[in-house]
C-alpha cells in the first residue's frame, strides 16, 4: 500500500488529521487515511488504543471541520498482519469549499489533495468551489410543514446504541440556517407526502398490472423497511431437478437486491419530489431513481463507487441505523453478482434492471406455472390445517378480528398462536404493518407465496 492521490499513510494520529480529511472531502474523488501504517516503509505498525483512537477521530471531524461533513465519512477498525488499523473512508462532498472550523474559509483552512499531498487551496480555487456550491439539497429547503413529530425515528433509534435526545434535530442536521425543519426532516417525520410504489405485471410488458402496492406516508425509514420486505418476500426460491442434482436459487442475489433498494432510496434527488419506483415484471426488477449521475462524475468512477452522497442527511441516519455499512460499497457489491449492463444512465434518472436466475424462471420459455410447480409442492406440505383455513378465508386485507370471525373461533389468544402466527411464519401471510405488531390498524394479506399456494389447491380441488 503507497500514499497515491486517494491514498493516506500515517504512523500515528497526528495534529493533521483535519487537513488531510478536508482535502479528501474537497476532492472529487475522495479518499482514504490509513492510521498504524508507516508512510515512509509502508510497514504496519498498528495502534495500541484502536478503539479509543477510533472515538477521538469521529469527534475531531464532526466538530474541527465546516461545513458539518456527517454523512460523509466513516472510521473502522481493522486488522492489518495481526495488528489493528484505522481506516477512515472520506467521500467528496456536495457542500465545497469544506475548511478548517476555527480557520474559516481562507486559504489556511481550506485544502486540496494533488498528488499525493494536501495542499492549501488559493483564493480563486475557494471562490470558485463556493460560488458552484449545491444549494437546492434537502438540507437547506425549508420543509412545508413545520408541525412535525418523530415518534417512529425515536423508536428506530431507541434499538442501537445511538438515542435521540431534544437537541437530536440540530445533531442530525434536520435544520435549516434559520432554525426551520429543512426537507429532510419531513421525509424522516411521522406523517408526510412520500409514497414509494412497489408495481407487479403479469408478463415482460406494462400492460398488464396486477398489483400495486404503496409504502408510504410515514417515516422514510418505515417506508424502507416495508418495501425492503416486500421484495424480500418476493424473491421466491425456486427449484429445477436435473438428471444429477436438485437446484435451488433465489430469483435475485439477496444482497445484491437489499443494497439495489437501499442506494436508489439513499441517492433519490427528492429535491423533484420524485421517490423511486420499484417494478417487477415476469423475468426482472426495475428499480428507478430521481437524478443522473453526479455532476463532474463519469460512468466508470460511478462503477468503481466514488461516492458523492447527495441526501448526507439521509446517510448519516441510515447508517446510524444499520441500513447503510460503508460509503462506496453499494455499487461493488451490487455488481459483484450482476453485470455493468444492468445501468441505464438518462440526465434525469438511472435505472436499475435486475434480470431473474437464468433458467428457472420465464426466461426458460417455460410457463410460471411449470417452473412453480416443485416450489409450491413444497409449500403445500409445510401448510398445516389452521394455516389452510386462513389462506381459504383471506381476502385482500383483513384485520385479526375479521379473520377470526370468518374461521369461526371464539378464544382470541388461541387463534393468534394456533392460526395467525403459523401463518405468518409459513411465509403465506404478512402483516401490512410490520414495524408495528401490535397497532390497532393491523391487518394481514396474501404473500405471493400465499397467493400460490391457493392458485394450486384451487386447480386441485377442480380436479
Amino acid at each position: 500500500m503507497q500514499e497515491s492521490n486517494r491514498i493516506e499513510l500515517k504512523r500515528e494520529l497526528t495534529d493533521s488529521l483535519e487537513k488531510e480529511v478536508i482535502a479528501f472531502l474537497n476532492y472529487r474523488e475522495g479518499g482514504f487515511i490509513y492510521i498504524g501504517i508507516d508512510d515512509k516503509t509502508q510497514a504496519t505498525v498498528g495502534l495500541k488504543e484502536a478503539d479509543a483512537t477510533q472515538l477521538q477521530i469521529k469527534d475531531r471531524i464532526k466538530n474541527n471541520i465546516s461545513p458539518s461533513p456527517l454523512g460523509l465519512f466513516d472510521v473502522i477498525v481493522e486488522s492489518l498482519e495481526g495488528k489493528k488499523i484505522i481506516k477512515i473512508t472520506v467521500a467528496s462532498g456536495p457542500e465545497k469549499p469544506y475548511h478548517l472550523a476555527k480557520m474559516g474559509m481562507s486559504t489556511k483552512g481550506c485544502f486540496i489533495r494533488i498528488g499525493s499531498a494536501s495542499e492549501p487551496m488559493t483564493t480563486r480555487m475557494i471562490e470558485d468551489l463556493f460560488a458552484s456550491r449545491i444549494r437546492d439539497s434537502i438540507g437547506t429547503i425549508k420543509s412545508r410543514k413545520q408541525n412535525l413529530s418523530f415518534e417512529q425515528l425515536k423508536i428506530y433509534y431507541n434499538e442501537t446504541p445511538f438515542k435521540l435526545n431534544e437537541n437530536f434535530a440540530h445533531n442530525l442536521e434536520l435544520l435549516t440556517t434559520d432554525g426551520f425543519f429543512n426537507y429532510a426532516a419531513y421525509l424522516l417525520s411521522d406523517i408526510n407526502g412520500l409514497s414509494m410504489k412497489v408495481a407487479k405485471y403479469a408478463g415482460t410488458n406494462r400492460v398488464k398490472l396486477i398489483e400495486n402496492e404503496e409504502y408510504g406516508y410515514c417515516s422514510i425509514i418505515k417506508s424502507t423497511k416495508a418495501v425492503l420486505e416486500k421484495l424480500r418476500v418476493e424473491n421466491k426460491t425456486f427449484a429445477r431437478i436435473t438428471d444429477t442434482v436438485r437446484e435451488e436459487r433465489k430469483l435475485l442475489d439477496p444482497e445484491a437486491l437489499r443494497e439495489a433498494i437501499i442506494n436508489a432510496i439513499i441517492h433519490n434527488n427528492y429535491t423533484r419530489e420524485v421517490p423511486p419506483k420499484f417494478e417487477l415484471f415476469s423475468d426482472r426488477l426495475e428499480i428507478t431513481l430521481a437524478g443522473g449521475i453526479p455532476p463532474g462524475f463519469d460512468e466508470d468512477e460511478f462503477f468503481m463507487g466514488y461516492s458523492v452522497p447527495p441526501n448526507k442527511e439521509l446517510m448519516r441516519v441510515y447508517r446510524d441505523l444499520d441500513l447503510v455499512e460503508h460509503l462506496g460499497s453499494g455499487i461493488p457489491r451490487i455488481l459483484e453478482c450482476y453485470p455493468r449492463t444492468i445501468y441505464q444512465f438518462t440526465q434525469n434518472f438511472i435505472r436499475v434492471v435486475l434480470p431473474f436466475s437464468e433458467g428457472f424462471y420465464l426466461a426458460t420459455g417455460q410457463a410460471a406455472d411449470q417452473v412453480t410447480t416443485e416450489v409450491t409442492t413444497e409449500v403445500t406440505t409445510e401448510v398445516t390445517t389452521e394455516v389452510k383455513a386462513i389462506l381459504s378465508v383471506l381476502k385482500s386485507e383483513m384485520s385479526r378480528q375479521e379473520l377470526q370471525e370468518a374461521v369461526g373461533l371464539q378464544n382470541a389468544e388461541h387463534f393468534r398462536k394456533a392460526y395467525v402466527l403459523p401463518a405468518i411464519e409459513s411465509g403465506c401471510v404478512e402483516m401490512t404493518r410490520p414495524d408495528q405488531p401490535n397497532s390497532r390498524l393491523q391487518s394481514y394479506r396474501l404473500t405471493a407465496k400465499g397467493r400460490q399456494w391457493l392458485k394450486v389447491n384451487l386447480k386441485n380441488d377442480k380436479k
